[in-house]
């Protein structure tokens, strides 16, 4: 139907075109009368669909600008007044074609869930394994789930364990694993690198997956229909317009002044400012990596003042990453990464990636590992360098034996920061701990307090992740409200609930996200790392994997909304001045048509507008982006050995005073050698140039403050490890190590994470995840 309106449209502006060229040569070779015979053709093949238009929305209770369109042409047909009725088509038919254009949505979600849909399963039938359709699978049927396929229908694991990646049903990010007679949805996908068994428990039409696609038809059917911006004051301008015409021909007794009245009052600056303007906020959009799915879209983003956000792979990275390494006895953290990182090249589990990409950051060199043994869900075992290495979970890499203190402490790390661990033990010695996070992206504090600050009233985080780990996100954004563990039909719940507080944006990345994003007035996928049907089913798609790009694109749908707005006013006031020159017959309506044409001009010029950028911020060149480029490497190097001070801080009570000695000597050496240096580089580098994008009155003046605290902190260390004895510290030493080292690892951690979320993005706009909160607290599954 889109298509067919579109290609009506298109067809009625080209004929309308052609009529009035038509019209003009024959009237310029002497023939008027053919020429008045071809521009009431032409007012006639636009009056014909617009009369039915007018007509069904009359029917409908509606009754919009496109009224006056149709009584000018029609009274410039009854008073011959052809060229006049010609224009005025000229500019509806091409209003209606931009308007098409701009509505335009291609809304194809429910293909896109349907195409992921399992068409053909594995099913045991007596000793052979056959293919078959998925909609023959019968409850109590038995399938085989290949390594990397996606469970058909809701079921339960036989046999062997499933590990399964659930973040398309749930948002968590890592893998869950599923053991014998668990229940497992449809939908998710087998990332173990072997297949398992699984015992149908639906049919395919009555599994989750299924439920996800009616879920998606249900919220879609419960959107309200967007109303056209000019209709809104059509209810002001039309009374307005058909009353002057009125008075105009009954003090007169001249229909003629009746019918300039209405011509210069044809809303063309109210059919055209919006289309246009919305057109080319969309084109804006667009070249920003922000695809707007119609005008309707954008204006209703710009309107928009409640913001519900989906966790996993929205406000966090959405990937587990190594953010620490935990020494348990003399094994530097080195080597624990690198024999663990050497193991996993063996591996096919989801958490070996980010281990390995760690290792290969820190250019440490691995090595081969032999009789590797992986047990699905558990852990690996193996032989690196002729040292018996294992590494999972604690239960299984101890094997009975008591765990150290140690690791009670990273146990409880992780419930009060919600990460994830992996112990690691050398020749059957626990060793230490890998600590792995789903990092907040470095860019959202930033986009929402920026949200907050033009307009956004409320903030929701919606998740089907745990609620310890989402109220733990939620604090360190600032959302006003937390729902956790919700289901996909949780999940539109919570949109239809915050819907009632005004204009809801919905953003997601997920399947699961994808009827809770129809069921927003704006749904807004991510749609770089996000799963099809989200894209589909949203309105906006930030084609970019950056959350800054959503405060971008509203930045965009307000413009290009006040600059609508702006035309439709100014084009109102210019039409309400002709239409009292025509009321007093200083206006005939061939004349009031060109000044309408001269309107419309400017109107159109004035919306184009939306296409520029409209923001007089500083950008940073290529200089600044090559020092933005320099301290981000050089933070990456550093953060590992920040993380050590307060490791080396937590352990004091646990190692012997010469280790203690060694251990404070190679942090403040970090401290002085490298550390120092950088802030010093930073505050004569990167400093400056941040100043002068900013502008003000030392605008980074306490950044510059904090490293002066820094370096204070640093000679508090010098001067005590001066007064240290060569044995090492005595116990009351101890107190005072702790409190600088503590202190140092607070500074360090903020410090880094303000130049990361607001000076380094000034000059280069991108973002990069270091370290913040984290997003999930799952150990290996």
């Amino acid at each position: 139907m889109a298509n067919r309106s579109q290609l009506v449209n298109r067809t009625l502006l080209a004929l309308v075109l052609g009529g009035i060229c038509a019209g003009l040569i024959l009237s310029l070779a002497g023939n008027p009368a053919a020429a008045g015979w071809v521009w009431s053709a032409t007012t006639v093949a636009a009056l014909l669909p617009l009369t039915f238009s007018v007509v069904r929305d009359l029917f409908a209770g509606r009754a919009g600008v496109d009224v006056i369109a149709l009584l000018a042409m029609g009274g410039a047909l009854a008073l011959r007044e052809y060229l006049a009725g010609a224009v005025v088509a000229l500019m509806l038919s091409g209003g209606q074609a931009l308007e098409e254009f701009a509505k335009g949505r291609a809304r194809r979600e429910l293909k896109a869930l349907l195409d992921r849909s399992p068409r053909r399963v594995h099913r045991y039938e007596d000793t052979d394994l056959a293919e078959r359709g998925v909609e023959e699978v019968r409850p109590g049927d038995l399938l085989l789930v290949r390594a990397g396929e996606i469970v058909p229908v809701d079921g339960r694991v036989e046999g062997s364990t499933a590990l399964l990646d659930e973040s398309a049903l749930t948002g968590e990010a890592l893998p869950v694993e599923r053991r014998a007679g668990d229940r497992v949805r449809s939908g998710t996908l087998n990332a173990a690198g072997s297949p398992f068994n699984l015992r149908a428990a639906a049919t395919a039409s009555e599994s989750t997956y299924a439920g996800i696609v009616r879920l998606v038809e249900q919220a879609q059917a419960s959107k309200a229909p967007l109303v056209r911006l000019a209709d809104r004051y059509a209810l002001f301008f039309l009374p307005v317009a058909l009353g002057m015409a009125g008075l105009a021909w009954g003090l007169s007794g001249d229909p003629v002044r009746a019918l300039a009245v209405l011509v210069v009052a044809t809303p063309c600056p109210l059919i055209l400012a919006a289309p246009v303007a919305f057109v080319s906020g969309i084109s804006r959009a667009a070249g920003r990596g922000i695809i707007v799915k119609g005008g309707g879209a954008l204006e209703t983003l710009a309107r928009a003042e409640i913001l519900v956000l989906d966790k996993t792979g929205t406000v966090t990275g959405g990937a587990p990453v190594l953010t620490d390494v935990i020494c348990f006895g003399a094994e530097s953290e080195m080597e624990i990464l690198r024999l663990a990182a050497s193991l996993e090249q063996a591996s096919m589990h989801v958490l070996a990636e980010p281990i390995l990409r760690e290792a290969r950051e820190r250019k440490l060199p691995l090595s081969r590992p032999l009789d590797a043994t992986e047990e699905l869900g558990e852990g690996i075992r193996g032989w690196v360098d002729g040292r018996r290495v294992a590494l999972g979970k604690s239960d299984w890499v101890l094997e009975r034996r008591p765990p150290p203190a140690a690791l009670r402490r990273v146990r409880r790390r992780a419930v009060l920061e919600g990460t994830s661990s992996v112990l690691v033990s050398l020749d059957g010695t626990p060793a230490g701990a890998l600590i792995l996070e789903d990092l907040i992206r470095p860019d959202a504090p930033r986009t929402l307090r920026n949200l907050r600050r033009i307009g956004f009233r409320r903030i929701w985080l919606l998740t089907g992740d745990h609620i310890e780990v989402a109220e733990l996100v939620g604090a360190a954004l600032g959302v006003d409200r937390v729902l956790a563990e919700r289901t996909p039909a949780e999940k539109t719940e919570g949109v239809i609930s915050a819907r009632s507080e005004g204009v809801t944006v919905m953003v997601g990345d997920g399947i699961n996200d994808a009827p809770a994003l129809a069921a927003a007035h704006v749904g807004v996928a991510m749609g770089a790392r996000g799963a099809t049907a989200s894209s589909e089913a949203a309105d906006v798609v930030l084609m970019m994997d950056r959350l800054d790009r959503l405060e971008e694109g509203i930045a965009i749908a307000r413009r290009s909304r006040a600059i609508a707005l702006q035309s439709i006013l100014a084009g109102m006031g210019l039409s309400l001045v002709a239409m009292a020159f025509a009321s007093a017959g200083w206006l005939p309506p061939v004349a009031g048509a060109l000044l309408q044409e001269g309107i419309d001009a400017a109107v159109i010029l004035n919306a184009l507008r939306a296409l520029g950028d409209g923001f007089s911020r500083k950008r940073g060149n290529e200089e600044d982006q090559e020092v933005a480029a320099r301290f981000r490497a050089e933070h990456r190097v550093l953060l590992p050995e920040v993380r050590r001070i307060r490791e080396v801080a937590d352990r004091l009570d646990t190692l012997d005073p010469a280790t203690i000695r060694a251990e404070l000597l190679r942090v403040y050496s970090f401290l002085s050698n490298d550390l120092l240096p950088h802030e010093i580089a930073e505050d004569a580098t990167a400093y400056p140039v941040v100043a002068r994008i900013i502008g003000g009155k030392d605008p980074t003046a306490t950044m510059s403050r904090a490293h002066l605290e820094i370096a204070h902190r640093v000679r508090m260390l010098g001067s005590l490890l001066e007064e240290l004895p060569p044995e090492g510290p005595t116990g009351e030493d101890l107190g005072d190590f702790r409190r600088i080292l503590y202190g140092l690892d607070a500074i360090l951690r903020l410090h880094f994470a303000q130049e990361e979320e607001s000076y380094l993005p000034l000059l280069d706009g991108k973002a990069a995840p270091l370290h913040g909160a984290t997003a999930s607290g799952k150990a290996r599954a």
